[in-house]
């Protein structure tokens, strides 16, 4: 069996880690067994999406995440000439290939291009099959803010997918309102606590809190979305309450290139520290807001397991500070990861400067959830995707 799987940028090979892992052990067991089941022939496409200087051979070797074996370089874009350039380049693949199935995550441009060519591609008539199944992993995810790009992508993936994961029971219930089938659709896990969980041990040992002098008590943040750092008036009260925040708690910002772009043509390096970054701005008096160069998944994920709180825009944070315990206040509206709300660490309470010092201040004073770890979020996800992927494609 032949499965391609597509990745657009770097937490995408994240999540295929553990997929990679499943079909690598279920090969092992096949040999052992006199190959009783199928082998899996697992080819990785990076659709070059995002181009990252991180994405290092040291990168991979030090997750255990396998090398892509196709590159197709597409690079950045408009939502439009990325998403077109995408589908041109990989149809050609598909096209030489032939995989029995294509297995794609998230909600990127990479996802809905793949999936829209795999969905309309004819395979030669000689082949056992029209056209490959296609699988998304991380289905049923829902923002309902269809102004967010990637609740497009999410939905018409899932419209167009025959096997379809899910992360949470939200998902399935997201799902079948839609319209979709029950048969199609496998609550399975989150195969980013996979890769967590296989890596949290590594995490330990890394040395970056060493580096920043750390030796108390402090939180972490991040921010990237459009409407939190595109507009003066939407970053600067932001950026006002973490440095006012930092006054009780240091704050460490390893920050996104969109965020620092918008940090230096706003003027508002003056809020921040910036004695970890190569280049140094005027620090305002004071400040303990730290920015910091982007960091290594190690690393960040040691940041993220020892800190007092974070305080972020993305969605994959609340999912691995409910899972680390980590008090999670979110900056945005809503969440397409619901039961870190309901369940987990997560506190979703939008932009509102007074809400943010209320909320944080009330959290570093003891006042914390009785919070749980969601259903099936126990490192083995992969495995059952790769289970009922055996099963199901024939």
């Amino acid at each position: 069996m032949k499965i391609m799987s597509i990745a657009g940028a770097r937490p995408n090979f994240m999540k295929l880690a553990s997929i990679a892992k499943a079909a690598e052990a279920h090969n092992l067991k096949a040999a052992a067994r006199g190959h009783d089941k199928p082998d899996i022939h697992h080819i990785i496409v990076h659709t070059g999406q995002h181009y990252d200087e991180k994405m290092s051979k040291a990168f991979f070797d030090e997750l255990g995440i396998p090398k892509p074996d196709i590159n197709l370089e597409v690079g950045s874009g408009s939502h439009a000439g990325q998403t077109a350039e995408i589908m041109k380049r990989f149809e050609e693949v598909l096209v030489r290939e032939l995989p029995d199935a294509l297995l794609v995550v998230g909600d990127v441009n990479s996802t809905i291009a793949c999936t829209l060519v795999a969905a309309k591609i004819e395979y030669p008539p000689s082949h056992h099959r029209k056209r490959p199944v296609i699988v998304h992993v991380e289905a049923g995810l829902r923002s309902f803010d269809r102004d967010m790009p990637e609740e497009v992508n999410r939905i018409l993936t899932d419209s167009l997918s025959d096997l379809l994961f899910v992360t949470e029971s939200s998902g399935v219930r997201n799902l079948q309102k839609e319209g979709i089938g029950a048969e199609k659709v496998h609550l399975v896990g989150n195969v980013m606590i996979d890769t967590l969980i296989d890596h949290v041990d590594k995490a330990k040992k890394s040395k970056i809190k060493e580096f920043l002098a750390i030796n108390k008590q402090y939180g972490l943040v991040t921010l990237h979305r459009p409407s939190n750092v595109d507009s003066l008036q939407s970053l600067e009260p932001i950026l006002q309450a973490l440095h006012t925040i930092s006054q009780d708690i240091p704050l460490y910002f390893p920050v996104h290139p969109r965020t620092l772009n918008k940090i230096y043509q706003f003027g508002l390096t003056d809020i921040c520290n910036w004695r970890f970054m190569q280049e140094k701005p005027s620090a305002k008096a004071g400040s303990s807001l730290y920015i910091l160069p982007p960091q290594g998944y190690l690393d960040f994920l040691n940041l993220t397991a020892e800190a007092a709180i974070v305080i972020t825009d993305s969605g994959g944070i609340q999912e691995e500070a409910t899972f680390l315990g980590v008090p999670c206040v979110t900056l945005r509206e809503n969440t397409e990861r619901p039961v870190t709300v309901t369940e987990g660490t997560n506190y979703l309470i939008g932009t509102d400067p007074r809400k943010i010092l209320t909320t944080v201040h009330a959290i570093l004073a003891g006042q914390k959830k009785d919070a749980k770890i969601p259903q099936f979020w126990d490192g083995k996800a992969g495995a059952r995707i790769i289970d009922v992927i055996l099963a199901e494609v024939h």
